[in-house]
């Protein structure tokens, strides 16, 4: 594929190494030293203006950029011509991530969303014990996601609701939605809170979430920056067996997953244990998934119709809890 990527931090970095074997024929950054920099590294033309970018001859955009830009600029790529991979949340607010989704099917492009935690190995394991039936009937889901933050993190953009469109809930709460839908299906807000109970912004620091399947089946939901020592946490029950994801590798610790399945008999279950050490492979897992589907004319895996219900979800808990 042909490649443009707008957003030459952090993730726009990781987007484009993601990509190797792919031509990248532009970056941008409102930064002009982060767009040359990245470049330099990707062999690509740098810019700092968006316009520019989409309008270069490419089969796709990919979109890493602070939450006020993912919306406008999706659109311009997708009114270009091209495919997008656009990071998660795909806007700050329901509606910016609903005309996405309308351009995408006006335009016949396809829209995948970052929402990488699906393509980490552990959760692709689980999720094809799940598929595997060996879980029996899923019951719940119990997930804790967190970070510390660090000094000066209340002055950071995700701390400003403009540009961040929300706190916890909005940015590491959607994964945590998202992975509970791809396990439960569609949900429906049952009790939320989103407090800010330590950092001094107007944003949430901790969002507590309890959602309900159409089938029932509840997703406790924790996701904070008041997280001392960094945690991820999944865990999937089911009638005949429990699985429990831990860790994403780096800070978060290694990732393992344990498969607890209940006996005949119950009392101790049957143990096995999966680890995935090594460098996070979800990056690249997530864009090959992209690109198949381009190829394939298919829906990719946690596209912009995940994203929507995502954000009904965010939107709902914002209008109805935020204090």
């Amino acid at each position: 594929m042909r490649l443009a990527i707008i957003g030459c931090g952090l993730i726009g970095a990781k987007r484009a190494a993601a990509a190797a074997g792919n031509e990248i024929v532009v970056v941008c950054d409102r930064d002009p030293r982060r767009a040359e920099e990245l470049a330099q590294k990707a062999r690509a033309r740098a810019t700092t203006d968006w316009r520019e970018a989409v309008a270069a001859e490419a089969d796709a955009v990919i979109v890493a950029t602070t939450h006020d830009q993912l919306a406008a600029i999706s659109l311009g790529a997708l009114e270009a011509g091209r495919h997008v991979l656009v990071e998660k949340p795909a806007g700050r607010a329901l509606s910016e991530v609903q005309a996405i989704a309308e351009a995408a099917k006006r335009y016949r492009r396809i829209v995948k969303v970052g929402f990488n935690h699906r393509f980490h190995p552990a959760l692709q394991k689980a999720r094809e014990i799940v598929d595997s039936g060996a879980l029996g009937p899923l019951m719940f889901i119990r997930a804790r996601y967190g970070h510390g933050g660090r000094v000066g993190y209340e002055k950071e953009w995700r701390a400003q609701p403009e540009i961040s469109g929300g706190g916890e809930l909005i940015d590491q709460g959607s994964h945590l939605i998202d992975l509970s839908r791809w396990f439960l299906g569609d949900l429906t807000v049952d009790y939320a809170a989103v407090p800010t109970l330590f950092w001094n912004m107007k944003t949430d620091d901790n969002c507590f979430l309890a959602l309900r399947s159409d089938a029932g089946q509840i997703a406790w939901l924790h996701a904070s920056c008041t997280e001392w020592k960094n945690t991820f946490s999944f865990e999937i029950f089911g009638r005949d067996g429990k699985l429990i994801i831990d860790g994403l590798g780096g800070s978060y610790g290694l990732e393992r997953l344990t498969f607890y399945r209940m006996l005949p008999q119950m009392g101790p279950p049957e143990t096995t244990s999966f680890e995935f050490p090594g460098e996070d492979q979800s990056w690249r897992a997530e864009f090959d998934d992209f690109a198949a589907a381009v190829r394939e004319g298919r829906r990719p895996c946690g596209d912009i119709t995940d994203a929507v219900a995502n954000m009904a979800i965010v939107d709902e808990v914002y209008r109805k809890y935020r204090p």
